[in-house]
């Protein structure tokens, strides 16, 4: 399968998706962050673009990933806790405050609502007259893996991926810089799946918006340039780095015999990574430095587009200030001082990594045949296929770390009776009371009127399959609807997913 005369920036793209890669330039330095509100959140941005963050990455709250306002009774006690709450376009205009849009590149973490948020963003730069021709980043946009291993899905699966589709559509003709999907394998291995499956279940999932967006009239070479992936880093180095330059060669593979792309860009697996939270431990916190920085490292020399770094003390609460400039300096430090980022695809034609990416592909590829014979992605998930494996895959990592056969330091093993506890973040508890009255001027301060006639339109608009749902969204978030009202008002078409 490997090929030792391919050259990095030619099919399959095995040694990289660019000839010079890092020579040329650094990967983007990312640091995943929001919490309280949007204040706190916008301080955050500003301090890590100050310590040389090169992206943003943004976290949202639970409310915000499923749908629902601050004031609904099912957000009380969750209102800025896993992330920012974004209600309306003034949470998204206090976010970003600031933050010059056409100078930075954002990567938005959200799925089942991020046709709300990315319209949002949208809206944000153009009143700071910023073109949305002129946008660079990532709207995650991938909700299948959400009936899979997160579950913060809200509409059954073809409603789901008709919102997806298009943003797809959308984003071709007018926001064309903007990467509209990050088909993400990172959930799927923190909810313990191997590296296989990983890359497998997300190629599944991949290969279920290309069938969609082409069923929906969308050209593979145009809109399969600005597809992209997001991959978890774990210890395991060499089988890192060999799952990075694997699913390199496997995408463009799918992209070229499968789907028949012309262009070499949608061809490409340009991927984001993030190193694993599952593996960080609240015992002796100091060791999850040295995890990070050797997920990390295979990230780099595995070709990554995008990076984040976890903190030390992730374990145990958000980051604070320290940690979060703490796991940036790691990037900087592989990035400027280590000498990886002088040679493309340095560990090339190491027996270890030629055998483990061939091995990685076969078993892969064997996993989609599988899925194929099923009938595809979506109905991999309604019988359940996905979330038996992982689930197998997780009880038998558990199992070999109790009985000794995976060691964890400071966890099983040098373990320390006294393990001191470090200062950690304490979120302020009048930020969520602040949230609600800042809502609760907003809603009193709309041109109603306006407001109920987007919203009418928007309903009329989801009740006819084919028309493009984005412009109608894109009218109510102008009016401050609520991302609780707009997806209400989709919840009454498409109706709630029940999961098993």
């Amino acid at each position: 399968m490997s090929n030792q005369g391919e050259k990095a920036g030619q099919y399959p793209f095995t040694k990289g998706i660019y000839e010079e890669m890092y020579r040329s330039r650094k990967w983007t330095m990312r640091q995943y962050a929001g919490f309280s509100s949007a204040k706190d959140s916008n301080a955050r941005y500003r301090f890590l673009l100050k310590q040389g963050t090169t992206g943003l990455s943004v976290a949202f709250d639970l409310p915000t990933q499923i749908g629902f306002d601050s004031d609904d009774p099912i957000a009380e006690g969750e209102i800025g806790k896993v992330g920012v709450p974004i209600d309306t376009l003034a949470d998204m205009e206090v976010l970003f405050d600031g933050i010059p849009l056409d100078k930075v590149s954002t990567s938005m973490t959200i799925n089942s609502t991020a046709i709300i948020l990315l319209a949002m963003y949208q809206v944000v730069a153009e009143k700071q007259g910023v073109s949305s021709q002129d946008l660079r980043g990532t709207v995650q946009n991938d909700v299948l893996k959400e009936y899979i291993a997160r579950g913060t899905y809200i509409y059954p699966p073809q409603a789901s991926l008709r919102l997806i589709t298009d943003v797809f559509s959308y984003c071709n003709e007018h926001i064309p810089n903007w990467n509209t999907i990050s088909i993400s394998g990172y959930h799927i291995r923190e909810a313990g799946s191997t590296a296989a499956q990983e890359l497998a279940f997300t190629f599944a999932n991949g290969i279920a918006y290309v069938e969609a967006a082409i069923a929906a009239g969308l050209d593979v070479d145009k809109f399969g340039a600005r597809l992209s992936f997001f991959w978890n880093a774990h210890n395991d180095l060499m089988e890192e780095v060999a799952k990075f330059r694997a699913s390199r060669r496997i995408w463009a593979k799918i992209m070229r015999e499968r789907f028949g792309a012309t262009n070499p860009k949608a061809m490409m697996c340009r991927f984001h990574t993030q190193t694993g939270g599952s593996t960080l431990t609240a015992q002796q916190i100091d060791n999850n430095v040295v995890r990070v920085t050797l997920q990390a490292l295979a990230a780099v020399l595995g070709g990554t587009q995008s990076l984040h770094t976890n903190s030390r003390d992730e374990a145990l609460a958000l980051p604070t200030e320290e940690s979060a400039r703490l796991a940036l300096r790691t990037q900087q430090v592989i990035g400027f001082e280590s000498g990886v980022t002088n040679y493309v695809d340095p560990l090339a034609g190491s027996e270890v990594i030629e055998e483990l990416t061939d091995k990685l592909e076969g078993e892969v590829f064997d996993y989609l045949e599988k899925v194929d014979e099923m009938g595809g992605a979506v109905k991999a998930i309604e019988l359940g296929y996905f979330q038996n494996e992982i689930g197998n895959s997780a009880y038998q990592y558990q199992q070999d770390i109790e009985q000794g056969e995976r060691v964890v330091i400071g966890q099983n093993k040098y373990i320390d009776d006294q393990d001191i506890q470090p200062e950690i973040l304490k979120l302020e508890t009048t930020a969520a009371m602040e949230q609600l009255k800042d809502l609760m001027s907003t809603k009193a301060g709309r041109d109603q009127d306006s407001l109920h006639v987007s919203l009418a339109e928007l309903k009329v608009a989801a009740q006819q399959p084919e028309t493009n749902l984005y412009p109608y969204i894109l009218s109510a978030v102008r009016e401050y609807a609520s991302i609780g009202e707009i997806s209400n008002t989709l919840r009454s078409v498409f109706g709630e997913y029940q999961g098993q």
